[in-house]
């Protein structure tokens, strides 16, 4: 991370919260970190949370 502090978009902590605890403790730390502060997120975050994203 560069001297300025990068925010989480609050929309996407929201989205993580809101899931249910069993997919929670799945996703793993960079995982969560990736998809809040909207960097590219890897394919095994997505496989997790596929199902509550909505189109």
């Amino acid at each position: 991370m560069t001297s300025e502090k990068k925010k989480p978009n609050p929309e996407r902590v929201a989205f993580l919260r809101s899931l249910p605890l069993e997919v929670k403790e799945r996703i793993t730390g960079e995982e969560s970190e990736a998809f809040m502060f909207e960097e590219e997120i890897p394919e095994s975050l997505f496989e997790k949370i596929k199902d509550f994203i909505q189109k």
